[in-house]
């Protein structure tokens, strides 16, 4: 029997979720379908990505619809163009039986001609990213006045991305009298201000802890120095042969650097980020989902909406600067009842992170050593031992050769044969790894539950003042984010070896740390450099130079101010 059936759904769904294997619903489904069903009832879900949230909205809005009306009744936001399609695909499954149900798909990077199409033909339900929504809104072609159901999904992802003014805006234009669903992975205080002014008593359905983590992913880390991170990525994937996961960088010049590398050395990876185009990221993603890529190399926003059930392992080559994008992160993994481990590289100035990421979590950081070539030349030596007792031999095929095979090998003893095929591919390794550097770093940071310190306090200071501080006249209204700051500052030295530190972003101007090094080198590159119309300016920030700018510096908005002006990274 389906359990769906005692919700009450159309024997058309249920004919449709029943060819798509649907036969208990999840966690979150069973919360949330029943009480979606009911008029009005607004709601917010705390979930992770892969807990099926998209049927949890997505069967009560399709059971309920009216299909002989040809307006735009259903609205769902969410951060991607990845996602906005997942869940088209997702609705068009659920809806295989309903021929009457239109939808559309409108997101950027793409022609926006065929969306503007669909919408003039009628649809019922919209899906959306807030951009696009935001360009069709003015354009007067999304018309969300009759809107009955309202969806944000992932909501926390798109004000990460920037994106609460334009929500604002849009849920400004829907009616008052609507059912309005949260989804959300974490629960920041912007989430709450947006329940509190759009939403009617709505009733929190939690799958796990808030700011929690998948129960069934393991933490772990490595501790480096920056400049060996590639060297410890490539020794942690090499001790998991048959690893199938998604490395997560900070900058799309990270990320394509990485995967560059790691693709001439001979690794089964791709690479997914922002400049590539839909057509491109399209063929990545379905030779990751089919396997065909076993490491995908990728930013943040590029692996949103990306629907994978059985990674083993999701690596952070980089801790995120908000913290709790790793709960994102690491939720990839862990999926479908399985068991998945999240990685992160950190290098000595980040173990404060770990501990915070604890907390937020409720769960320990394993500590790993990066292992030796010794330790990967075993794990891939019995790789292919397990390969050997497994393969399958088509005897057909290779019955004509074995003659001559057998023929040419006959000299050797059984013991000798062995090592000599063995040896085919450990002598890979072995060389690779011969003499082979311990990359693992001290961390000499008193407060870090990591190790103890006992070196003076004038000592730990001098290591704090390796970093510079440095003014930059862009700030959050020019759409700039720590993420951003670091891409622009790789961009224009076109050095990825610079170490950043703790970047602080007010609405008007930012303090980046920088390895004071490069300082210098920092300064230089953004000469004659403007931005979107504004000229860059960067100051040294010295105790002997100027002061820093203080708020009265700058004209006061006309609204009253807000606390969300001013952001500690």
């Amino acid at each position: 029997m389906n359990l769906f059936e005692e919700f009450g759904l159309r024997k058309e769904i249920l004919r449709a979720i029943t060819d798509m294997g649907f036969e208990e619903p999840t966690p979150i489904q069973a919360e949330t379908i029943p009480y979606l069903l009911k008029p009005n009832a607004d709601m917010i879900g705390l979930a992770q990505t892969g807990t099926g949230k998209t049927a949890g909205f997505g069967l009560p809005i399709l059971q309920q619809i009216d299909f002989g009306q040809k307006t735009i009744q259903a609205l769902v936001l969410c951060p991607t163009r990845e996602l906005c399609m997942q869940i088209t695909k997702d609705m068009q499954n659920f809806s295989k039986y309903i021929p009457e149900f239109k939808i559309v798909a409108v997101y950027g990077g793409a022609s926006i001609q065929p969306q503007i199409q669909a919408l003039k033909a009628g649809v019922h339900m919209v899906v959306a990213t807030p951009g696009r929504a935001m360009d069709l809104l003015k354009r007067k072609l999304l018309k969300v006045q009759n809107v009955k159901w309202l969806v944000l999904d992932e909501a926390d992802e798109m004000l990460s991305m920037g994106f609460k003014d334009d929500l604002d805006t849009i849920l400004g234009d829907t009616p008052k009298e609507k059912q309005t669903m949260l989804f959300s992975a974490t629960m920041p205080t912007e989430i709450r201000e947006i329940a509190g002014k759009y939403m009617h008593e709505p009733v929190m359905i939690s799958v796990g802890k808030k700011n929690a983590g998948a129960d069934n992913v393991q933490h772990e880390y490595y501790v480096v120095h920056a400049k060996d991170r590639y060297q410890a990525l490539k020794r942690v994937v090499d001790l998991y042969p048959k690893i199938y996961g998604i490395v997560f960088c900070r900058t799309r010049a990270e990320t394509q650097d990485v995967a560059d590398k790691l693709m001439s050395e001979g690794y089964n990876a791709d690479v997914l980020h922002g400049d590539l185009s839909q057509a491109q990221r399209d063929f990545v993603m379905s030779r990751f989902r089919q396997k065909h890529v076993q490491l995908l190399v990728a930013t943040d926003v590029a692996a949103r909406g990306l629907d994978v059930n059985d990674l083993t392992h999701v690596i952070n080559y980089n801790l995120p600067d908000e913290l709790e994008v790793y709960i994102h992160r690491s939720g990839r993994t862990g999926r479908a009842g399985k068991a998945g481990t999240s990685i992160s590289i950190i290098h000595t100035r980040e173990p404060q992170k770990v501990t915070q990421l604890e907390k937020l979590l409720s769960k320990k950081f394993i500590r790993k050593q990066v292992p030796s070539g010794i330790e990967i030349c075993e794990k891939q030596l019995f790789n292919l031992i397990d390969k050997v007792e497994t393969v399958e031999v088509n005897h057909s095929e290779i019955d004509p050769f074995l003659e001559g095979i057998f023929a040419k090998l006959s000299w050797l003893e059984r013991d000798e044969l062995i090592k000599r095929f063995v040896s085919v591919e450990f002598n890979r390794f072995l060389s690779f790894y011969e003499n082979a550097p311990d990359l693992n770093a001290n961390i000499h940071d008193q407060k870090s539950p990591l190790s103890r310190d006992n070196r003076s306090r004038s000592e730990r200071a001098a290591e704090r003042m390796q970093f510079s501080r440095i003014f930059i006249n862009l700030g959050t209204k020019n759409n700039m984010n720590p993420s951003n700051i670091i891409g622009l500052i790789n961009d224009r030295t076109g050095n990825k070896s610079i170490q950043i530190g703790k970047i602080e972003m007010m609405k008007k101007f930012a303090f980046v740390e920088v390895d004071s090094r490069f300082e210098r080198e920092v300064m230089n590159s953004f000469r004659d450099c403007t931005i979107d119309g504004v000229r860059v300016t960067v100051e040294l920030k010295t105790s002997e130079g100027p002061r820093e700018p203080r708020f009265e510096d700058f004209p006061r908005p006309k609204r009253k101010s807000n606390r969300n002006d001013q952001k500690r990274w």
